[in-house]
């Protein structure tokens, strides 16, 4: 009689139980992947086999659900690919996304290990196709950034009659609150802030009065005080018959319907602590029609310095930094891992996998290119973990080690049988 079948049949579905019972324990593990046996028979150059083996503990890397949490810093990957951590100066892999900002301003797990992605060139961008680093968001203050565009389009009414229906405003000609005053006719007037390069925000008036046929003249002021002094500066905007902005021929426009180089001295405007302001004055897309005039849109690329009140995680990994001023700026782009064997990384626990010879090189990249997937902020990807089916399976393993140990206690009956014989 031969009891080796049987006790590798119990060894395999031990195994077995021990995998499922593995999975179920981390069915609520966030980027946590399940895993199945496969079993192989046994022979050695007989009719009859020795029984059974289990010849790999397979991972399954399909995706699990992405659940909301509304915690920014919650990231799921939709798709594939996996995080890249930096681990006791190793690099590790995950799918888990729960982070944490650290005061280092370091993105750690809890575990404490370190996202990695693409850091920032000299000029403040992503610097995509980089030896991936760990990254880092500054809290630094952001400085002031001075006005040096402007942008506008405008209606300008062609009902409008020359020197009839005009309103007039006096604009003071020096910054003192009594300097003499000036007065400027116009026919519409806008206004918008601008900033200068201590951040403090000035409030520019742009007045627009219709000279001569399909001809307006352009006069500005900065809080009150007008752009030229006794005699104000004066810009030409003409208008063809169809109400279209002209471009160059004899206006102050060139031939992007831009007024450049529009100046406020600081001495004379800022009270000498500022740089001079100056900026280009874009008008393109303005238009002269029988309408009331109006204005349609308005920017300007100034700001205010700013501190930093939180960071956002975009879809292509890129971190933003958002500051007070209603800025934001990147401070670096998360990275993903993919394999080209997802199957044959390494688990070495704490949600973490490590790259082997069976999984092959990694091939990194930013979300969304080429076959690695995108970031779902505020958001985890639950474990892939199928309790029904994990159950199920558990009942079969249950009923083969059943069968298995029936098949040691028939032997053993008719191997004592046998001994009775005499």
């Amino acid at each position: 009689m031969s009891f080796s079948q049987a006790l590798s049949g119990l060894n395999a579905q031990q195994q077995k139980l021990g995998v499922l019972g593995n999975n179920i324990a981390n069915s609520q593990t966030v980027g946590f992947k399940s895993s199945g046996v496969q079993f192989a028979d046994v022979f050695a150059n007989s009719q009859v086999g020795l029984g059974t083996r289990v010849s790999a503990v397979l991972q399954n890397f399909s995706e699990g659900n992405i659940e909301s949490t509304n915690r920014n810093l919650d990231l799921a990957i939709s798709g594939s690919g996996f995080y890249r951590f930096e681990q006791g100066g190793e690099v590790v892999y995950s799918r888990n996304g729960q982070l944490s900002l650290t005061t280092d301003g370091l993105l750690q797990n809890a575990q404490g290990a370190n996202l990695m992605g693409y850091g920032l060139n000299a000029q403040g961008q992503v610097q995509v196709g980089g030896q991936p680093q760990v990254l880092r968001v500054d809290a630094e203050d952001m400085p002031a950034g001075m006005t040096t565009n402007v942008a506008t389009t405008v209606n300008l009414d062609a009902r409008a009659v020359v020197n009839e229906g005009r309103s007039t405003v006096d604009l003071r000609v020096g910054a003192a609150a009594d300097a003499a005053t000036v007065p400027v006719n116009y026919h519409f007037s806008n206004n918008f802030t601008v900033y200068d390069s201590l951040g403090n925000p000035r409030n520019v008036t742009v007045y627009y009065e219709k000279t001569d046929p399909n001809q307006w003249t352009v006069k500005m002021a900065m809080d009150g005080q007008v752009l030229g002094g006794a005699t104000p500066t004066q810009y030409t905007l003409a208008f063809n018959t169809n109400g279209q902005l002209e471009r160059e021929g004899g206006t102050d426009v060139n031939d992007q319907g831009v007024i450049e180089n529009v100046s406020f001295e600081a001495g004379a405007f800022l009270n000498g602590e500022a740089e001079d302001l100056e900026f280009n004055f874009n008008l393109a897309g303005s238009t002269q029609f029988g309408n009331t005039s109006t204005t349609n849109s308005l920017t300007q690329n100034g700001f205010t310095s700013g501190t930093l009140v939180g960071i956002t995680i975009e879809d292509d990994g890129t971190i933003m930094r958002n500051y007070s001023n209603e800025q934001s700026r990147p401070s670096g782009q998360i990275s993903l891992a993919n394999f080209r064997n997802p199957e044959g990384l390494r688990p070495v626990g704490d949600n973490v996998w490590a790259a082997t010879q069976a999984s092959g090189q990694e091939l990194v990249g930013a979300p969304g290119t080429g076959q690695l997937g995108l970031i779902v902020s505020g958001a985890i990807e639950t474990s892939n973990v199928d309790m029904a089916r994990e159950l199920v399976d558990m009942i079969v393993a249950q009923r083969a080690y059943q069968a298995n140990s029936q098949t040691i206690k028939t032997q053993d009956e008719l191997l004592q049988t046998a001994i009775n014989l005499r």
